[in-house]
């Protein structure tokens, strides 16, 4: 959930920008889907359905549905890229790589697509990667990237048309989800009445930050879970300085943080949201909030973020965060997690199931519990995105099968069914967050919830549930079952914990998450367009000015200095893009 590294987390055109996850998200599991009961088989020569004579007759200019699962009679090859994390589920056999991933088996033999990877890297490693692919114009025939890169390639002209290519293929289940906010993501990635792109979006609450922290070491050092940035500090620098694991060394710190200071995973949007500072949603969006004036700011350089980049710079002094934390991307600080290192990271609903099961499988004594995050006068809010959207499937227009893509997203929904749960899992080879393209059900983790719950109460020893969501509510069900009975025949105790602490626990992370949707402990924000002009063209400058300036301060630069990055970012292009944000805001408002 990545998990999802997320989601997640993570696969492909080189944006780690995952989750999903993710993680992340990294916290959703595969969508379940039906196939096309009332779709007309295929006419085309090059699938195996018959022709159906009442379409063959059709006089209209429409084009007839055809067999969302319909196989080809000739084999498919599809290209793609993949910046991939190692695998959230333990049970993963070693040294699988995404090229052997069991669903690529599957899809070859159930629709005749094989997937050709121009390039497999480490997460770490995709985005330059895929910047040099789109430089030297080397691009796959199928990617999924966030929207600043999907408006660089439709203004290209890079992308494919889909329009025709999703209105006779998608699957009944894809519709669904698609025409679920009334269609208001896709229009977002149409334009001139063509479809370029199908957009992966999700409760946008899944983006709530949270604090996890190590009950047990708040027991071990007789401390409270901590309600203000006061609280927090004095927790944080316990931590660091009395032993808390009570192993007589010297060897943890207070707060867990990687090099990308906005990212989708073990980054400070939680820690600035504390400040009421709201730079960011994560994964190189910045965040813009109403102000008193009815117009748009850019959060990023508010008063308040110079106040948390002050704190920040204290704590780096004070050893509550790594020293090294400049180099420490995601996967460094997983491992510095897993093995005890630390005991509190801000982050969202899906830590349990990755990495802080493999905490608790590594010391039992391990107690996580999410926390709502601290502010400087009690309880905060956390910023949530209008629209979370971020990853979008697109087809190079060079490729020779767009609606390959299509059907590969509605292969995703089938892989999900109730035939295919005793197959469909990490042991066997399967990778859910390495397989591309994939679309979730929109409201699925509450869905999980709901039903898992709903089945808990009423003590059923089986999910009735028979819809798509079958296989990820039937998942978390039995990992429910199987923690609460201390039972680890099928997969570790960590393993369970983390599918039920994340999804189920009504005291865990969608639990507490979904408390603070009712509560409204949230501040909007107010940017849901695709990125403008400006955006396009000047965001990675100045995102890497920002992140050099931000990383600098805590490091111990002078505070004075975020000043300058202020005059710079305007300079630069940030006044042109607040005028052409707030011109989006007034036509949609």
């Amino acid at each position: 959930m990545k998990q999802k590294q997320r989601l997640k987390l993570i696969v492909t055109a080189g944006l780690a920008f995952s989750m999903l996850t993710a993680c992340a998200d990294k916290g959703e599991n595969n969508a379940n889907s039906e196939a096309a009961k009332n779709a007309e088989p295929s006419t085309s020569n090059s699938e195996t359905s018959s022709t159906n004579t009442n379409a063959a007759s059709n006089t209209t200019s429409e084009p007839a549905a055809q067999d969302p699962m319909g196989k080809y009679a000739e084999p498919v090859t599809v290209t793609e890229v993949i910046g991939y994390n190692p695998p959230e589920d333990p049970r993963t056999p070693q040294g699988l790589t995404p090229d052997k991933n069991a669903y690529l088996k599957d899809l070859k033999d159930m629709l005749n697509i094989e997937v050709k990877y121009k390039y497999m890297v480490p997460g770490n490693q995709a985005e330059q990667k895929f910047a040099l692919a789109m430089a030297s114009g080397d691009l796959p025939d199928i990617m999924d990237v966030d929207q600043r890169t999907f408006e660089k390639l439709r203004k290209q002209g890079v992308l494919a048309d889909l329009t025709e290519a999703y209105n006779q293929y998608a699957s009944p289940t894809l519709k669904k989800y698609m025409e679920s906010d009334g269609g208001f993501a896709m229009k977002a990635f149409s334009s001139d009445g063509k479809q370029y792109g199908i957009p992966s979006f999700e409760d946008p609450f899944l983006s709530t930050q949270l604090l996890w922290i190590r009950k047990d070491w708040l027991d071990s050092l007789n401390l409270q879970p901590p309600k203000t940035m006061d609280d927090l500090e004095k927790v944080a620098e316990a931590f660091v300085k009395n032993d808390p694991d009570k192993n007589g060394a010297n060897d943890t710190y207070g707060l867990a943080l990687q090099k990308n200071l906005f990212y989708w995973g073990f980054d400070t949007r939680g820690l600035f949201n504390g400040f009421g500072a709201y730079p960011s949603v994560g994964d190189g969006q910045s965040a813009w909030i109403k102000g008193a004036d009815g117009t748009l700011a850019p959060g990023l350089i508010q008063p308040e973020v110079k106040t948390a980049l002050s704190k920040m710079q204290e704590w780096y002094k004070k050893g509550i965060i790594d020293k090294e934390f400049a180099l420490k991307d995601e996967n460094k600080v997983s491992e510095d997690i897993v093995a005890s290192k630390v005991g509190i990271s801000y982050g969202e609903w899906w830590y349990p199931n990755w990495p802080l099961n493999l905490n608790v499988d590594k010391d039992p004594k391990a107690n996580w519990i999410p926390l709502q995050i601290p502010s400087l006068t009690g309880p905060g809010k956390s910023l949530v995105p209008k629209l979370r959207g971020t990853r979008i499937t697109v087809v190079n227009k060079s490729a020779k099968n767009p609606e390959a893509a299509i059907k590969m997203i509605n292969f995703y929904f089938e892989m999900g069914k109730k035939q295919y749960i005793d197959k469909n899992q990490a042991a066997n080879g399967y990778v859910y967050n390495w397989f591309v393209p994939r679309i979730y059900n929109p409201s699925q983790i509450d869905t999980i919830y709901t039903e898992v719950n709903k089945a808990l109460d009423a003590k059923q020893t089986d999910i009735s549930l028979d819809d798509d969501n079958y296989k990820v509510v039937a998942d978390v069900f039995k990992a429910t079952n199987d923690f609460l009975n201390k039972n680890t025949a099928n997969a570790s105790n960590g393993v369970n914990w983390g599918q039920y602490f994340s999804r189920a626990a009504k005291d865990g992370g969608w639990g507490l998450t979904r408390q603070l949707k009712e509560q409204q402990q949230f501040v909007s924000n107010e940017f849901y367009g695709v990125p403008t002009k400006t955006q396009v063209e000047k965001g990675g400058q100045l995102d890497k000015l920002m992140a050099e300036s931000f990383t600098k301060i805590v490091m111990g630069g002078s505070i004075d200095d975020f000043d300058k990055f202020v005059a710079s970012w305007k300079s630069l292009g940030g006044e042109q893009i607040t005028k052409e944000v707030n011109d989006w805001y007034q036509s949609v408002k």
